[in-house]
C-alpha cells in the first residue's frame, strides 16, 4: 500500500509497516498526532485527555502493533488514567487495572494515546450528552458525529488517531462510523472480552475497532479478540487470521436485502447509496436477494426495555461511596440521592428511571419478561436468514448526520437514530459499517454487513472487496 504523505494520516497498516521497517519511530507518530490535535481538536473536540511523551515505547517488543498509538473510548478502564464515561459522577476516578482489551493491546506493543469523548455512560446517539460537552462531526462541525462512540469515530475520521476502540450496545460503534465515514465493527457477542468495560447493558455491550480501512479493522480485531477467563460471557472459539481471510474471493456470495429495513422514512440519498452499493457487489460476483426479518418492527421497543433495565441495574453502584464524586449531606440516604442528582445528566436519569420502572414489581412480567421473549424471536429471524444467505446488507442509519441540538429535546426521535442497528445487539450477531457515499450536503453515508455468529472473516472479505472497488475510504474531511 502506498504511504500517505503525513504521519497523522497513516492507516494502521501503513503505520505498522513504517515502524517495522524502522523508517519511522513511535515518537514520530506521537508528535505528528499531537500536532494534528493541537491544530484542529478545538473544532472537533474528540478527546478528553492524552498520554505524555514518556509513555511512548522507545523500542519494539516484537508485537504486531509495536509502537502504535491507540485511542480509547472513555468507558474502557485504563490503569493510571482517569476514566469517567464522560460523566460528572465519575470525575476523578482512576481505575487500578487495565481492561482486557488494553492489556492485549499493550502485549502487542501498542500504547494508549488518548481517551475519547462519548455520550455519558454511552447513553445517546450524538455525543451531546457528555458532561464534557459535545463532539463535532469533522465533515461539518454544525452536525453531530453520531454516538455514543462519537469521539472515537471523529478522531479517526479527522486523522487525529491511527485507529480507535469504541463500544457498541445498540449501534454506538456503527452509527458514528457511518456518520463520520470510517469503518466500525461490532463483533459477535463474546468475541471480545468486556472485562474492564464500564457496563451499560451487559447482555448487549461489545468493544470493537473503529478504523480508516477494513484491513486495519481486521488487524485490530485479531489483537483484541479471544477468550478471557475474567469475563463469564467470553467465547472460547478460536480466533482466525482475519487479515489472511481478506483476499479470498466473494464470487457466488449471497447477500440478503431485508425488506423491513428499506421503509418510508429513509432519506432518499441513503436509499440511493445502498442501491448503488448493491450494484457494486453484483459486479464483484455476489448476488442480492430479498429476505425477511419479520420481527424487526419490535426491535426498538424491545431494546429500550432490555437496555434500560440493565443500565439501571449496572449504574446502581455509582452512589458516592466507592467511585467518583460524593455530595456532602447529613445522612447516608441523602448522600446517595444528592450524589446521583449532581452526578448524572438528564439522559442518564431518564434511562435509570425507565429501567427501574420496567423491573419493578407488577411491571416485570408485562415489560421485561415479554421483551426477552420477543428478543428471542428477533434472534431467530437472523438464524433463519443465514440458512438462505451468507450476509445481510442494511443501511446503518436512516439519515445522515443531523444538526447539533436538533433532537436533544425529543428523545424518541433520538432513539430512532438506532432503528437499523439495535437488532444485531439483541441477536448478538457480528456487523460492520463501511462508507458508501455522501448526501447532497456532503455528509457521509454508510451501510452494514451482518454475518452469522463468529463469521467476522466473511464480513471482512465482503467489506474489503467493496472498499477496494470504491473511493470512499480515501476521502477526507477538510477541517
Amino acid at each position: 500500500m502506498a504511504q500517505s504523505t503525513e504521519l497523522h494520516s497513516f492507516t494502521l497498516d501503513e503505520a505498522v509497516q513504517a515502524i517495522k521497517s524502522k523508517k519511522t519511530k513511535p515518537l514520530d507518530f506521537y508528535q505528528a498526532l499531537r500536532k494534528r490535535v493541537d491544530a484542529i481538536d478545538s473544532r472537533v473536540r474528540a478527546y478528553l485527555n492524552f498520554a505524555e511523551p514518556a509513555a511512548v515505547p522507545q523500542s519494539s517488543n516484537g508485537g504486531l502493533l509495536s509502537g502504535i498509538p491507540i485511542s480509547l473510548k472513555d468507558n474502557i478502564s485504563t490503569e493510571g488514567w482517569e476514566t469517567t464515561c464522560a460523566s460528572q459522577i465519575l470525575k476523578g476516578y482512576v481505575p487500578p487495572y487495565d481492561a482486557t482489551v488494553v492489556r492485549k493491546l499493550k502485549e502487542a506493543g501498542a500504547y494508549i494515546f488518548a481517551k475519547c469523548n462519548m455520550d455519558e455512560f454511552a447513553f445517546g446517539s450524538s455525543t451531546e450528552t457528555s458532561a464534557k460537552g459535545p463532539t463535532f462531526n469533522p465533515w461539518n462541525t454544525a452536525y453531530v458525529p453520531g454516538g455514543s462512540s462519537g469521539g472515537s469515530a471523529a478522531c479517526v475520521a479527522a486523522d487525529e488517531a491511527i485507529c480507535a476502540l469504541g463500544s457498541d450496545t445498540g449501534g454506538s460503534i456503527r452509527q458514528p462510523a457511518s456518520l463520520c465515514s470510517v469503518v466500525g465493527l461490532k463483533p459477535t457477542y463474546g468475541r471480545v472480552s468486556r472485562y474492564g468495560l464500564v457496563a451499560f447493558g451487559s447482555s448487549l455491550d461489545q468493544i470493537g475497532p473503529i478504523t480508516k480501512t477494513v484491513k486495519d479493522n481486521a488487524m485490530l480485531l485479531g489483537v483484541i479478540a479471544g477468550h478471557d477467563p475474567r469475563d463469564s460471557t467470553s467465547a472460547s472459539a478460536p480466533v482466525p487470521d482475519y487479515v489472511k481471510e481478506l483476499e479470498r474471493p466473494i464470487k457466488g456470495m449471497k447477500i440478503g436485502w431485508p425488506k423491513e429495513y428499506f421503509i418510508d422514512g429513509i432519506e432518499p440519498s441513503v436509499r440511493h447509496a445502498l442501491q448503488e452499493a448493491a450494484e457494486v457487489f453484483k459486479s464483484l460476483g455476489a448476488s442480492i436477494q430479498e429476505i425477511s426479518l419479520p420481527h424487526t418492527s419490535y426491535a426498538i421497543a424491545v431494546y429500550y426495555v432490555v437496555a434500560t433495565a440493565e443500565a439501571s441495574s449496572n449504574l446502581a453502584m455509582f452512589d458516592g461511596v466507592r467511585f467518583g464524586i460524593r455530595a456532602k449531606a447529613e445522612t447516608l440516604r441523602d448522600v446517595y440521592l444528592e450524589t446521583r442528582d449532581l452526578g448524572f445528566g438528564r439522559e442518564a436519569k431518564r434511562r435509570i428511571l425507565m429501567g427501574t420502572f420496567v423491573l419493578s414489581s407488577g411491571y416485570y412480567d408485562a415489560y421485561y419478561r415479554r421483551a426477552q421473549k420477543v428478543r428471542t424471536l428477533i434472534k431467530d429471524d437472523f438464524v433463519q436468514a443465514f440458512k438462505q444467505v451468507d450476509l445481510i446488507m442494511t443501511p446503518t442509519s436512516p439519515t445522515t448526520a443531523f444538526k447539533l441540538g436538533e433532537k436533544m429535546e425529543d428523545p424518541i426521535q433520538m432513539y430512532l437514530s438506532d432503528i437499523f442497528t439495535i437488532s444485531m445487539n439483541l441477536a448478538g450477531a457480528p456487523v460492520i459499517s463501511i462508507p458508501c457515499g455522501f448526501d447532497p450536503k456532503g455528509l457521509p453515508i454508510g451501510f452494514q454487513l451482518v454475518g452469522n455468529y463468529f463469521d467476522e472473516p466473511k464480513i471482512f472479505r465482503a467489506a474489503h472487496y467493496f472498499e477496494q472497488a470504491t473511493p470512499f475510504h480515501k476521502m477526507k474531511p477538510k477541517i
